[in-house]
């Protein structure tokens, strides 16, 4: 039979449909322990691809007919060959173009508000990556926040909707991938902002994004009020658009709470992050839908893909926000937690600007889970 292909857009909409798939991952073991496609009704199983060289003959029984199969490695390569041989014997059989590489790097758009006056709010979910940005139009103006380094998306997204992109924000400065917030900006000629406290280090010119800024999007005016909120960084600002979304940034996610150690800083800023979460968060409505800048885990996503919830619901069962003893939160966000995302350290240097990765280079400091939330 011949061999298949899936996008890394087919996979997301397996995972946001909960349909089955059997995926044969041909890594080594340790990737992929570290990082692989997740989905609710998704099966595995790991050969790596050196195991299989002399044959799939004694895998064979351990794939099944009745679900759908994709042979997944990191480039392509290993599942285009593996896949060519699970086809001689017959089995129909697909392999993800792009491999992991694509998987990291695809950008699904969803829709998740109408802003009033006409306007909307869209939510790209880096389903690989655990990554969400936001992009807010209205009248023909476009805001985009918390942008991935996969910059033409949101361009071309922006174009389809006759927007002009004239604001682009970063919430904090990113540990765990690069914002593509500068260059859209010189693109476009929007101006970037980004929160000063995290800016000491910068090598370019920015907008000081501070608590109590409005900016207007579209005639229609849409306020976006900056409402400093630090914890996981020492200038994390969040944002109440159209008083009904709040983007959380890294603060505050739908199942677990900002770490505040990816610079080196957890001890000193673990009282800022409890106050964000405990005093400023409060004085906020229950009904603003939390739209944060990642989800550490599938069962985060709604049945539409998005990620989202109202901050009411998350006072009640987000266990990051109910712990009353302010020793057991200080344990819980500076002891035990994950590990750091990959190369933070070279990306934070990447979004100062102080060093200018390659393509190639970004792509490979990037490869992994997110890794910004403790639970």
């Amino acid at each position: 039979m011949a061999l298949n292909v899936m996008t890394a857009k087919d996979v997301t909409k397996k995972v946001f449909d909960k349909q089955p798939l059997f995926i044969l991952d041909v890594r080594n073991e340790s990737d992929f322990q570290d990082w692989k496609i997740e989905g609710e009704n998704f099966s595995y199983l790991n050969i790596p691809y050196f195991d299989l060289l002399d044959g799939v003959e004694e895998i064979l029984d351990q794939i099944p007919a009745d679900c759908d199969v994709l042979v997944v490695c990191a480039k392509e390569g290993s599942s285009i060959m593996v896949g060519e041989m699970l086809a001689e014997e017959g089995l129909s059989v697909s392999y993800l173009k792009g491999g992991m590489k694509a998987w990291s790097e695809h950008l699904e758009p969803v829709k998740v508000g109408d802003i009033k006056n006409g306007g909307e709010i869209y939510q790209f979910v880096r389903i690989g990556k655990g990554c969400l940005s936001y992009m807010v139009i209205s009248d023909g103006e476009a805001a985009i926040i918390d942008s991935t380094r996969m910059t033409d998306l949101y361009l071309e997204f922006a174009k389809e909707k006759g927007a002009a992109i004239k604001h682009v924000f970063d919430t904090h400065l990113h540990a765990d991938h690069i914002s593509g917030g500068r260059i859209i900006a010189e693109k476009t000629g929007a101006s970037y902002w980004l929160p000063p406290k995290d800016a000491g280090e910068v090598t370019f010119d920015y907008n000081a994004l501070e608590g109590g800024t409005d900016v207007t999007i579209g005639s229609a005016i849409i306020n976006i009020h900056a409402l400093y909120s630090p914890g996981h960084t020492i200038g994390s600002t969040s944002f109440v658009v159209d008083e009904k979304f709040l983007l959380s940034g890294d603060i505050l996610f739908i199942d677990s709470i900002g770490r505040p150690d990816l610079a080196g800083m957890a001890e000193d800023w673990v009282g800022d992050l409890r106050e964000s979460l405990y005093k400023r968060y409060k004085e906020l409505s229950e009904d603003l839908l939390v739209l944060p800048a990642h989800f550490m885990i599938i069962d985060e996503l709604n049945d539409d893909g998005s990620v989202s919830e109202k901050l009411g619901v998350l006072f009640e069962k987000n266990h990051g926000l109910n712990i009353e003893d302010e020793n057991e939160f200080r344990k819980l966000v500076t002891e035990n937690l994950p590990p750091q995302p990959n190369a933070y350290q070279e990306i934070r240097e990447t979004n100062m600007g102080k060093i200018t990765p390659d393509e190639e280079q970004q792509r490979e400091m990037e490869i992994g889970p997110n890794r910004c939330a403790v639970r």
